[in-house]
């Protein structure tokens, strides 16, 4: 594991955004659960993380990443602009604290797909931040799945594999946890999850300030 990165400055004190962080194994589809999101709820931003990886075939630099060099992300995170950075699977990846803290400043609602080293650090600056846990129905099912991906030698598959047990390890971490088995139901869930987390009295007080003070509502 790699250190985090410096503390960050802002918590979640003037937040009134949301914060999502969806964490799953390699292979759990956690990214086609989450782009299925945002299609249907545009109001959610993803936020896109740097990393040290190569871009896959189709990847496309500041959609699925900014992808940088090694040199450039451990220079990056000695200035502190990272809330939070880990090593997965041999590369770097983070999350742009300045944008997180902009955007649900703004009122935006912000998704982060991550591991559970950057959940952890995250959940520590932004106390609300709502932990999602994507399981797969089974081990053989989760190697299906990323054979099917053909993205992947055998050999970093076997590993994906050995690494997700001790991933899985961390789902009580999370605040909710989905298994991916159908996935219109499992797409279902985590859109149900994002409705309940905008009704909670915080979120509501922040988004409506001015009503609740008519009202006389504790704010």
């Amino acid at each position: 594991m790699t250190p985090p990165s410096k503390p960050a400055t802002a918590d979640d004190s003037t937040a009134v955004g949301n914060l999502f962080m969806v964490v799953a194994p390699s292979g759990a589809g956690k990214s086609t659960l989450v782009n299925a999101l945002l299609a249907r709820d545009p109001a959610i931003a993803l936020s896109v993380s740097y990393t040290t990886r190569a871009p896959r075939p189709g990847d496309r630099d500041g959609r699925e990443y900014h992808f940088v060099g090694v040199d450039e992300f451990k220079l990056r995170r000695q200035r502190g602009e990272f809330l939070e950075s880990a090593e997965v699977h041999g590369h770097f990846y983070a999350t742009s604290r300045a944008w997180i803290v902009q955007h649900t400043e703004a009122g935006g609602d912000v998704l982060l797909e991550i591991d559970w080293q950057g959940a952890r650090q995250v959940k520590a600056v932004f106390s609300r931040a709502v932990g999602i846990f994507i399981l797969p129905p089974s081990i053989e099912a989760l190697a299906e799945r990323l054979r099917q991906r053909g993205q992947d030698s055998e050999a970093v598959i076997s590993r994906r594999l050995l690494a997700a047990g001790s991933e899985i390890a961390h789902a009580p971490e999370a605040d909710y946890v989905i298994i991916n088995q159908d996935f219109d139901l499992a797409l279902q869930q985590l859109a149900a999850i994002v409705t309940a987390t905008r009704l909670r009295y915080a979120s509501q007080a922040a988004r409506h300030h001015d009503l609740f003070a008519a009202l006389g509502i504790p704010l």
